[in-house]
């Protein structure tokens, strides 16, 4: 079967340093201004945000992948946006298209939800389901606002805690301050079969996960 190696379309500019964790983004990175915060898909900052830079050991451990291309997929329990639990082992016997991304409501993540759903005759016809992860917490209703708001089609599931995020070793961007935006297509056992990541054209994913499943 075909497969397509991971991905990474951005790179942060060399000024970035690393030598104090102390740090904050702001005094580092300007771009991240509240007049400029939506120029990263799925970040929200406030004035009083401040967000540390972690050491170059911390930064590198949180790429570390554990879902690859070939790899079985950890199972998950999670709620969906209505509150009820959902099994990954649910959707076996197809192919299922997981996307981790960073945030309900967000530009990005709004861009890549309604492609997702502008596309999703399309991922039936392949035979493939799609599921949507972010942190976002089920008990304030965010994800179902959001589910509602834009007529998503397809199931969203809350990761509180982050720990399926961590179990499948998706890396987060910018020195860990920015979960990562992150889409593996599982096939009809479970095993991953592409890994696609980037953060910053969101709309891309769906793309590159409609062209795989057309190819296999």
């Amino acid at each position: 079967m075909a497969s397509i190696s991971l991905h990474t379309a951005h790179s942060f500019p060399s000024s970035l340093h690393t030598q104090n964790p102390k740090s904050t983004l702001s005094h580092n990175l300007p771009i991240l201004s509240k007049s400029s915060q939506s120029q990263f898909h799925g970040l929200k900052l406030s004035n009083s945000s401040h967000l540390s830079i972690p050491s170059p050991v911390s930064a590198k451990s949180a790429i570390v992948a554990k879902v690859s291309e070939g790899t079985q997929a950890p199972s998950f329990t999670l709620k969906d946006q209505n509150g009820r639990s959902v099994s990954l082992s649910k959707f076996k016997g197809k192919p299922v298209v997981v996307y981790f991304y960073p945030a309900d409501e967000t530009p990005g993540c709004t861009k890549q939800a309604c492609a997702f759903r502008d596309s999703y005759e399309k991922f039936k016809k392949a035979g493939a389901e799609v599921i949507g992860i972010s942190g976002d917490d089920t008990s304030s209703h965010k994800s179902l606002a959001f589910a509602e708001k834009y007529k998503l089609p397809f199931t969203i599931l809350s990761d509180e805690g982050n720990k399926v995020r961590k179990d499948w070793g998706v890396p987060s961007d910018l020195f860990g301050a920015l979960p990562g935006r992150q889409t593996y297509v599982l096939d009809k056992n479970g095993v991953c079969r592409l890994v696609y990541n980037n953060q910053f054209q969101p709309e891309k994913h769906i793309d590159e996960t409609l062209k795989f499943l057309k190819s296999v």
